[in-house]
């Protein structure tokens, strides 16, 4: 490959959700910033379809202290205090940038931004656009973004970080043809979003197939607790091509009602004080456990039933999911909806530190593919907040690294190129592989976990690792790097499970028998990276 066809800025951000446009609009504050994106900015990943909300204390019955120790609570005290701290500190502060950017939330009689009730919470922390406040954010984020001097490459994959000695110094990706580009920067910012399409049945887009875990992973970063995986308690489950659509959590704090088939309000025998309000991981094990226990409906779900609230109320609260389930033929205003668990957020990610810095210089990750903030389950609502909180602050700290000699590495360059050389005498057609992997993912690491069952879907991961997958063409070449990251969140979704004998949060263990609590857990973090593996010891990580 030519050098001049090497491309170079201050600062590359790798993603185009909430996290990936937040830090390229603070970026470019200090230098040239280039923003690479797999899909179209603002159209994939998760943030846009984020329906629920944004917390944020702004009331003065609420208060910061409350929403941390309700986010503690919520993630199983798993969760790094001090970016906890700074989540629900700042949160109020980058609220007030989209309103002042142009969001438009819906308001109270008052003129204030409403607040919903979310699980897990105990105020009405959660701000909304109807159910469709991700989407209202992104549209404010991306005309933002259009006011900057950053630049935007859209249907470019980015397949390995580029390394000058220890330091993280771009990147090397395919374009939409299957053309290399290799991008050096002083600084790159990974904020990829999730990885729940490895199981299957997920919430996620197609672009969720965790390449920021897999990508920081192979470079050195460290990773933590992989092994939370939250699971939404209430996705669609028909028709059959909507299985795991979303149902927003706004369906609940809106007053719906979960149902068994008997017609029983079956939460009261799970969290009598919460119901439905519940945390997440409670509440999709408890509609789980439900359905094993033969007291789900023929589809293999339960129901969310809100034709007791007033149709106008559903019309203006809940429009998205009104007309997602018109389009099945079911009016949620007069027949209740059916749902179940769906793979929705990964706790885990790259360690970071206050400054959004990873264990590798000049690499920064924010949003879902950065770990600590939510411990092991997050309160919905917070999600949409950390892209934000975490966003400005990777932004900030990544344009302030200084400028270096850019320098390329044929070598690594070369290494790709055999790497991906080899798709094309591949046997296998990549969507064979992913599937495969979904099922093992979805059977063996799904909500309830035993050892046995995580070894034997390591072992079906390793296999399908054998496997060669084919590109029939140069336009297939980034399908199969893509493939080869999902095996390897996958695989460290599983190790990581195996670490953690106990159950916590959103993980458990039905083969382990424990004799403490969440907040006296004897463990702290499962840590993965290529040079050492583990679980941290003591009860407050």
């Amino acid at each position: 490959m030519r050098s001049d066809a090497v491309d170079t800025a201050h600062v590359l951000v790798i993603g185009s959700g909430g996290a990936g446009v937040r830090a390229a609009i603070e970026a470019s504050g200090y230098g040239e910033t280039l923003l690479v994106s797999k899909t179209l900015t603002g159209k994939g990943g998760c943030t846009t379809m984020a329906e629920g909300g944004y917390n944020a204390v702004l009331r003065e019955a609420d208060s910061c202290e409350i929403h941390f120790e309700d986010t503690l609570k919520g993630g199983a005290f798993l969760n790094d205090r001090d970016l906890v701290r700074i989540l629900v500190e700042e949160a109020p502060q980058r609220i007030q940038d989209l309103l002042k950017w142009g969001s438009v939330f819906d308001v109270t009689d008052c003129c204030e931004v409403a607040q919903r009730p979310f699980g897990g919470q105990r105020f009405p922390r959660t701000c909304y656009a109807g159910d469709r406040t991700g989407h209202e954010m992104m549209a404010t984020l991306v005309d933002r973004l259009h006011n900057t001097d950053v630049r935007v490459e859209n249907e470019v994959t980015i397949i390995s970080l580029v390394l000058d000695e220890s330091r993280v110094s771009g990147a090397i990706g395919l374009d939409q043809k299957g053309g290399m580009r290799v991008i050096l920067a002083d600084a790159t910012v990974l904020a990829t979003g999730g990885g729940t399409r490895i199981y299957d049945i997920s919430t996620n887009s197609s672009s969720g197939t965790g390449d920021g875990y897999a990508l920081g992973y192979r470079a050195g970063a460290e990773l933590i607790d992989m092994e939370q995986i939250q699971f939404h308690p209430t996705g669609a489950v028909y028709p059959y091509d909507a299985r795991g659509r979303l149902v927003t959590e706004a369906v609940r704090g809106e007053g719906g009602i979960l149902k068994n088939v008997e017609g029983e309000r079956f939460m009261k025998r799970y969290d009598p004080e919460r119901m439905e309000l519940s945390t997440r991981d409670v509440v999709s094990r408890a509609i789980a456990t439900e359905i094993l226990e033969g007291k789900g409906t023929r589809n293999g779900g339960v129901y969310l039933d809100v034709t007791h609230l007033p149709r106008s109320q559903i019309e203006s609260r809940l429009p998205v999911m009104l007309e997602q389930f018109l389009k099945f033929g079911v009016d949620i205003r007069d027949v209740p909806m059916e749902v179940a668990p769906t793979a929705h957020h990964i706790m885990g990610g790259l360690r970071i530190t206050m400054h959004t810095e990873t264990t590798l210089p000049c690499l920064y990750a924010c949003g879902e593919v950065a770990g600590g903030v939510h411990g092991a389950n997050r309160l919905g609502g917070n999600a949409l907040a950390e892209t934000q909180v975490y966003g400005k602050r990777a932004g900030e700290a990544a344009g302030k690294v200084k400028e270096r000699k850019k320098k390329v590495d044929q070598k690594r360059i070369e290494t790709e190129e055999e790497r991906l050389g080899t798709f094309f005498s591949g046997d296998v057609p990549p969507s064979t592989i992913v599937r495969s992997l979904q099922t093992a993912m979805w059977e063996g690491a799904g909500i309830f976990r035993t050892g046995p069952e995580l070894e034997k879907t390591l072992g079906i991961i390793r296999h399908l690792h054998t496997l060669h997958p084919r590109a029939a063409s140069e336009a297939n070449l980034a399908e199969c790097c893509i493939l080869q990251n999902m095996l390897v969140t996958a695989s460290l979704v599983v190790r990581a499970a195996l670490l953690r004998k106990e159950s916590r949060g959103a993980h458990v263990r039905r083969d382990i028998t424990q004799n403490w609590d969440a907040e006296h857990s004897p463990y702290g973090h499962t840590f993965l990276s290529l040079a050492r593996e583990g679980i941290e010891s003591g009860g407050r990580a």
